[in-house]
């Protein structure tokens, strides 16, 4: 016989803890799925009809994330990822599958778009930016033309909090990002990087 679900007067405050820790969704038991389930298909039956937005199966998406995509600039969720409370999503983004987007982090993919691999962690506060302002001394910032390139993030990637990845860089699998980093070009593969702007300084096969 199946455990009781969890006693309503204390679902709102479980509903908010799985929002700031999302990735305790995969842990619930059967109790609290009975009622955990059916408000995130809802949550996320509404957001697919209103933005852009394909999410695939066992997701997690906290009601207080914010996830834009407008006609053009799509949104792309895998399998048994979760994104936290006040997230900031604006596609063109495609997240793969198992992917944990935590609190408080921005992902905008500009014109080109950021593509993250299957099983990267986003830890909070970390900020990903696909396009970026020219500085010609002609005109005022606010007036300059903004480009894109895109940024890539491989497998299994660890971008650590308040880190940020700049327009144009890749991230090869497997790699580190430390907490605070700015990066500002390429890493490799199983690389660790750190400071700002963001250089190597291991290698995660070497530790």
């Amino acid at each position: 016989m199946s455990e009781p679900a969890s006693p309503p007067e204390f679902r709102e405050q479980h509903k908010r803890r799985l929002s700031w820790m999302p990735w305790l969704y995969a842990t619930l038991k059967e109790k609290h799925l009975v009622w955990a389930r059916p408000w995130q298909l809802e949550l996320q039956a509404k957001l697919m009809r209103e933005e852009t937005v394909t999410i695939a199966e066992d997701c997690f998406i906290a009601p207080e994330a914010g996830i834009f995509a407008q006609l053009g600039r799509p949104i792309v969720i895998g399998a048994r990822s979760t994104v936290g409370a006040h997230a900031f999503l604006h596609g063109p983004l495609t997240i793969g599958a198992d992917v944990s987007v935590n609190a408080r982090v921005s992902l905008d993919g500009g014109a080109v778009g950021i593509t993250i691999g299957d099983g990267c962690r986003i830890a909070s506060g970390a900020t990903l930016y696909a396009f970026d302002h020219q500085l010609a001394p002609d005109r005022p910032v606010r007036e300059q033309p903004v480009t894109s390139r895109g940024i890539t993030l491989g497998a299994d990637v660890w971008v650590g909090a308040n880190a940020g990845v700049t327009d144009g860089v890749t991230i090869g699998a497997h790699a580190v990002i430390g907490m605070g980093a700015i990066v500002t070009g390429d890493v490799p593969a199983w690389a660790i990087v750190a400071g700002s702007p963001a250089r190597v300084i291991g290698d995660r096969r070497t530790r």
